[in-house]
């Protein structure tokens, strides 16, 4: 473990896996800050955070948002910049104008790539691994002879922009796939072979191609029919850990990434989608279990060939739409839901850390006002100043 005291700035200080993050490096003895464009966020009244900057959004102003970040790492002498929303893909951009401070951050073309829905099927596809039909559909008159195309066949299908989070408008199959007014070549979707099975997500910290850390989590309680996944329940799946280590090998990749998976009756493990960032696999990680050293120092476990792994079959919950799943509990019924519920651990609630679950109620107003503004879903308005959609 490292006892070195590093300065680190987390930014997308919103999300319950940054707060998550700024605990487990506050735990490690290391100094954390957090940069956000969100008036109101998670980390911004953690006792894990020393200090808390306001900064542009990164959407809206990406330049000034990046010399913001780069003049922050300076001041406060950062030794690494951590990510953990899509603002990852503006930081990216600007890697250039942080000199001396580690950005845990590939390239945008690398990020770009995995981020899309379209290219990531056929780069997975390259590498000799099992993928589901995937076709681009760029404009409206693709979109219905793919429609056609699958009624004719008597083929399931799921469509979704290439670009998009949170499942938060994606077309199931028994839904009506009507053609959305904003189809393009600048903003695609993806028409999808449906995959019967289990899922599954996986969280990975990956250096130059060699898997450092890694979870894998059940997938089952979701915002919505096919949403973000809000209850976390560690896996034992040596599957998924040989999926992720035959990608990043071919990819040669550094960072942190994330897959989400459906394993069919006979075993196999299909790719949905990429997140090249910090998820949710974060929460089932303890400060013993040195997740903080496979980010700073991942190098050093290469050299080693250790691979960190949470220890404890550790359940971990967001409590308030967890809640809401109570209404359509799923498989298992309410019975399976209340044994969830009464076993996880809320990520957001500690004893010793009490401010950032107060600060929520915040968090939510102030999206639902947004959501309101922008006539948008409280899913999306959670991140609709930090979203990247392929723009240049």
């Amino acid at each position: 473990m490292i006892t070195e005291p590093r300065n680190i700035l987390i930014t997308g200080g919103r999300a319950p896996v940054a707060l998550e993050l700024a605990r487990l490096f506050k735990a490690a003895g290391h100094r954390v800050y957090a940069a956000e464009s969100a008036k109101y966020h998670l980390c911004r009244v953690s006792s894990a955070v020393e200090a808390s900057f306001r900064v542009p959004s990164p959407r809206h102003q990406p330049q000034a948002y990046v010399r913001r970040l780069a003049a922050l790492a300076a001041e406060l002498k950062i030794d690494c910049l951590i990510p953990t929303c899509e603002e990852i893909f503006y930081i990216a951009a600007g890697l250039d104008y942080f000199q001396g401070c580690r950005v845990l951050s590939a390239e945008r073309r690398v990020l770009a790539g995995l981020h899309h829905k379209g290219e990531f099927i056929a780069m997975a596809r390259s590498f000799g691994l099992a993928v589901p039909d995937t076709e681009l559909l760029s404009s409206a008159s693709e979109w219905q002879h793919a429609v056609e195309r699958a009624a004719v066949n008597g083929e399931q299908r799921v469509y979704k922009p290439a670009y998009s989070r949170f499942a938060s408008q994606v077309i199931l199959p028994g839904m009506k796939a009507l053609p959305p007014a904003s189809i393009s070549a600048a903003t695609p979707w993806v028409s999808q072979e449906y995959i019967r099975g289990t899922a599954l997500c996986t969280y990975s910290v990956v250096h130059e191609g060699t898997v450092v850390a890694h979870a894998a989590y059940d997938s089952r309680y979701r915002t919505g029919r096919s949403g973000a996944s809000v209850y976390f329940e560690q896996l034992e799946h040596p599957g998924a850990l040989e999926w992720v280590r035959r990608f990043a090998g071919a990819s040669g990749f550094s960072g942190q990434i994330s897959f989400d998976f459906i394993e069919a009756d006979n075993g196999t493990l299909y790719p949905i989608e990429c997140n090249p960032r910090a998820t949710s696999g974060i929460h089932l990680f303890t400060p013993e279990e040195g997740l903080t050293d496979a980010l700073l120092n991942p190098g050093r476990l290469v050299q080693k060939g250790e691979l960190v792994r949470p220890r404890t079959s550790r359940t971990a919950m967001l409590t308030l739409p967890m809640l809401g799943c109570g209404l359509k509990p799923g498989p298992g019924g309410l019975r399976s839901w209340r044994k969830a519920m009464a076993g996880a651990t809320d990520v957001v609630f500690r004893k010793d850390d009490l401010r950032p679950a107060l600060e929520q109620f915040r968090v939510v107003y102030s999206a639902l006002r947004t959501a309101r503004q922008h006539r948008i879903s409280l899913t999306e308005a959670l991140t609709e100043d930090i979203e990247w959609n392929g723009e240049a």
